[in-house]
């Protein structure tokens, strides 16, 4: 429990501030959403926007120094789970994007992730983003002092694959506050009544990344980008959230 650093008030509103810039590039960005835009202009709109705001992306230039993430926003299109770069790739009708933003303001993190549909999409996958969006809910309604990180991941695995979705295991949330990855792990699977007991004042992220075929992910070459095995369309949501006495509170609003 040492390594869980409990956020004092001062610092929540902090990193509430971080999370509300977030939450405002991702309203900045919604409206280019569409068929026929770059993922590297997207990239370019956020990074403008955050550091107009006073703030550092917290993605670019993060990772080992022989292969820093080379984006401010990580855009991750159908078959990519996660930490997609933003290339020259143009977004297509029928497309889904994950699109997730961290932020660097006032020496705290803030970090949320939404999946967006292109134009026309799928019924299939329409309930892909549909079902990661509420899986994400599901295990937000379940944080609360006392319970444990595993009730988080349980929420999480039985609504998603109770309608026949993969979760992946390896890509978890993660506690956030003066670095970007701090304790605990929250994974998105696992046993009710197991894993570590929630606290007032915990801050952290729930991230699920529901597939619509296996959960099985692959490493492609560049050493960030990853994909489905079965090359399937993948969704994710993810919201930072601080731990309160009667429940929890979002931070990326």
């Amino acid at each position: 429990m040492s390594r869980i650093a409990l956020k004092s008030a001062r610092e929540i509103e902090v990193m509430r501030r971080a999370g509300g810039l977030v939450a405002e590039t991702f309203r900045v960005l919604e409206p280019f959403v569409k068929p026929g835009v770059t993922l590297k202009e997207l990239d370019r709109l956020a990074e403008e926007h955050i550091r107009k705001a006073g703030a550092t992306p917290a993605y670019l230039g993060y990772g080992p120094r022989n292969n820093p993430f080379p984006g401010t926003i990580c855009a991750s299109v159908n078959e990519v789970i996660c930490h997609g770069i933003p290339d020259g790739r143009e977004l297509q009708d029928g497309d889904i994007l994950g699109m997730d933003i961290g932020v660097l303001l006032d020496g705290y993190y803030g970090d949320a992730c939404y999946t967006y549909t292109v134009g026309e999409v799928s019924a299939e996958v329409r309930g892909l983003v549909d079902t990661t969006r509420a899986c994400l809910q599901a295990g937000l309604d379940v944080v609360k002092p006392g319970a444990r990180t595993g009730d988080i991941g349980h929420a999480i695995q039985t609504l998603a694959e109770s309608r026949g979705y993969g979760v992946v295991r390896e890509y978890t949330g993660h506690g956030v506050g003066k670095r970007l990855h701090e304790e605990p792990t929250i994974y998105h699977w696992g046993a009710r009544y197991t894993g570590l007991k929630l606290q007032p004042g915990m801050v952290f992220t729930i991230e699920p990344m529901i597939n619509l075929g296996t959960p099985e992910t692959r490493l492609l070459p560049d050493g960030w980008t990853v994909v489905t095995a079965d090359q399937r369309p993948s969704a994710q949501f993810e919201h930072t959230l601080v731990v309160t006495p009667r429940g929890y509170d979002v931070l990326t609003l």
